[in-house]
């Protein structure tokens, strides 16, 4: 599987990779969040369990799979220059297939061919599992588009059908596991394009996740994260009251063989005490929160429609720290919303200052066609002005980040590890429960392998990084096979 590629997709003058009477093979290339990447994983399941085979590279795939994200305006500029790319090879290799899928096609449905005529199928969002039988009728029919206002049944999309493939998915780590606990979001905020293209909030039955969790875990699943668009929210509407995700992360952390429990991402306005209980009493539950800020303007709040203040969300992380030994906390701020006046930018520095983050995901505003956001054409920040406030922002973040990393030399992390660092195959990398990235050296001529846990003693620190030294380790990987799965 191919994570938001930044390099040009190449020619070939080959009429495709398969021979005769071998199996078709794919590859998908994803764009966007981690509920992207599950859907793509069960897609790649999908098309297995169709018939085909992953392929390691585009190069080297006879159907290529584009599943895409519409969050922001440059994720969908650089999506259509990749597709783009591809119109020479299309051509080049009769029997060749280019599907698009996700939320941009959800959105933009016909656009998508309007712009890439040499595309053979479009799908959304709610149909992801009739993906394998639309490219089926598109080699006989023709270019199909097929993007349907709602779940239809049967077609992976409702939340007790959508599913179905979770547990056959192709996932790229044997260790580690996205489960989805809802989907679509009953929010209505000003610059999110969620709601359209994924839709009102739906939550999966709670015995059937923990029965996956537990499917997961006799499969070697030792880590899973929950996911969701507001995970906070998941099971109200099965109560009609009261959200069910505090009991949910017990019981998933109950699960014999899980050692990590994840989640994203909660929306602060229903972050709840006895979730934050939870957290704290439950040692599987890892002690990383994110918790997206937006802004810390009460007015850029208001105008975002994120019905909360500054004080109020600083009020909630304030609570979680105290509760939770060691948290560490991640989040999401935008610059530069319609109407951002230099105070409300100065004082979105002095609340992610006073928040101290681990790290932050900062982004420059996009309007996205359809949202409240969009329409506010007055209002808009010069992109120069856009430009220097994020650059501000990002060394306030920095800072933060760079402080709180060297906090922690000289102490001993529990470490799963991922296996050889892509920057440096003599040294390994793995995730703490924090989330943090480390990267340390192997011990000996036989290191631990990927989906092991070991202990790592932090030695020094960067921005975005922590490096150490092997103590142990801990746990050996149990799932069967060393070698991480691939969707292509």
């Amino acid at each position: 599987m191919t994570r938001d590629p930044s390099y040009p997709v190449g020619v070939s003058s080959q009429p495709g990779p398969s021979q005769p009477g071998t199996p078709r093979a794919f590859h998908i290339v994803t764009y966007g969040c981690q509920m992207n990447d599950h859907d793509s994983e069960r897609l790649a399941g999908l098309l297995v369990a169709d018939g085909l085979v992953a392929a390691p590279d585009i190069e080297h795939a006879d159907v290529v799979v584009f599943n895409t994200c519409c969050i922001r305006e440059n994720a969908d500029n650089k999506f259509y220059g990749h597709l783009g790319n591809l119109k020479a090879q299309r051509e080049a290799r009769p029997g060749m297939q280019i599907a698009v899928g996700g939320c941009l096609a959800q959105m933009e449905g016909d656009k998508v061919r309007q712009r890439a005529p040499h595309v053979d199928v479009v799908f959304g969002t709610h149909n992801l599992a009739g993906a394998p039988e639309l490219l089926r009728r598109a080699a006989e029919e023709g270019p199909l588009v097929d993007v349907p206002e709602e779940p239809v049944d049967g077609a992976g999309s409702s939340a007790g059908d959508q599913h179905a493939a979770a547990l056959t998915a192709v996932r790229e780590l044997p260790y580690a596991a996205w489960v989805t606990i809802q989907i679509g979001c009953d929010n209505s905020c000003a610059f999110c394009i969620v709601p359209s293209v994924r839709g009102g909030e739906v939550s999966r039955p709670f015995a059937d996740l923990v029965s996956e969790v537990r499917t997961l875990a006799t499969r070697g699943v030792t880590e899973v994260t929950l996911l969701g668009q507001n995970v906070n929210s998941y099971g109200r509407d099965l109560t009609g009251r009261r959200p069910l995700f505090a009991a949910l992360l017990r019981e998933v952390a109950a699960v014999d063989g899980i050692r990590r429990v994840r989640f994203t991402s909660p929306h602060p306005k229903d972050l709840r005490p006895e979730t934050v209980a939870a957290m704290a009493e439950t040692p599987e539950v890892c002690n990383h929160l994110h918790l997206p800020l937006q802004s810390g303007s009460d007015a850029t709040l208001v105008a975002m429609r994120r019905g909360y203040t500054a004080e109020r969300y600083l009020a909630r992380l304030a609570a979680a720290r105290a509760a939770i030994p060691d948290l560490a906390v991640s989040t999401d701020v935008i610059v530069g919303f319609p109407g951002e006046s230099e105070a409300d930018f100065v004082r979105t520095l002095e609340v992610v200052a006073e928040a101290d983050y681990d790290s932050a995901y900062t982004f420059v505003f996009s309007p996205r066609p359809g949202t409240r956001a969009a329409a506010m054409t007055e209002d808009v920040v010069d992109p120069d002005v856009m430009a220097d406030r994020i650059e501000r922002l990002r060394a306030v973040v920095e800072r933060s980040a760079l402080r709180r990393h060297r906090d922690r030399i000289g102490q001993v992390e529990e470490v799963l590890v991922e296996g050889p660092s892509k920057r440096d195959p003599a040294m390994l990398t793995g995730r703490t429960g924090q989330n943090k990235l480390v990267h340390f050296a192997p011990i000996g001529n036989r290191p631990p392998r990927a989906g092991a846990y070991a202990e790592v003693r932090v030695t020094a620190a960067a921005r975005h990084h922590l490096s150490g030294e092997l103590v142990e380790v801990t746990a050996p990987p149990r799932h069967r096979s060393l070698i991480p799965v691939s969707a292509g």
